[in-house]
């Protein structure tokens, strides 16, 4: 990990996104190497427990019969189905009780990729008097690009960091790491960590 890594204080919060079964190892949607964030995932979590900030986890909670699924025309197998086995977070994932979950994709007609969008956490960590976000989770190329873009443009100053995500195509992770970056995300980490 880099040396100018961003340690946990108050005023930050750690958001860690759709570390979920469908996304792992034998899911609806496995992403190549998702299991092994699951530890580093987990001494953020501890980190952040010990600095007494807040610990957010977001979730894909899709309706049957989802937009953004194949079958209804959209770009992915059914994953994350509300109250399906593959929609449980990690079995491995150490969360704890006082964690935020976010749900997001609720809504049939329309995707949500990012953690922002529309549920509300902006305003909620603001109230939070957070400033500082460090992002982790599943994918690095799809819903931790769009909720680092998003968290930028809602004006915290925001972290990713590599070790702890991973992305769908590695086209995909370079090009997240492009954007981000342009759009001053701080990523943290080499590129060989993902």
């Amino acid at each position: 990990m880099a040396s100018d890594a961003m340690r946990l204080t108050p005023g930050d919060a750690l958001i860690v996104l759709d570390v979920q079964r469908d996304f792992c190892a034998g899911g609806a949607l496995e992403v190549s190497g998702a299991d092994k964030i699951v530890s580093v995932v987990n001494e953020l979590i501890k980190e952040a427990v010990a600095a007494g900030v807040p610990i957010v986890a977001s979730r894909d909670w899709h309706p049957p019969g989802h937009a953004s699924f194949r079958d209804c025309g959209g770009p992915w197998p059914a994953h994350c189905v509300q109250g399906s086995v593959g929609a449980q977070f990690h079995p491995d994932l150490r969360l704890p009780e006082r964690a935020i979950i976010v749900s997001k994709g609720e809504s049939l007609e329309r995707d949500q990729l990012s953690a922002l969008n529309g549920t509300g956490l902006a305003e909620r960590l603001r109230q939070l008097r957070v400033r500082r976000l460090l992002i982790v989770g599943l994918a690095l190329d799809v819903c931790v690009l769009e909720t680092a873009l998003d968290a930028v443009a809602e004006g915290f100053d925001t972290h990713v960091r590599l070790s702890g995500t991973r992305a769908i195509a590695p086209e995909g992770a370079r090009d997240a790491v492009e954007n981000m970056r342009k759009a001053c995300v701080f990523v943290e980490d080499s590129q060989d960590e993902i």
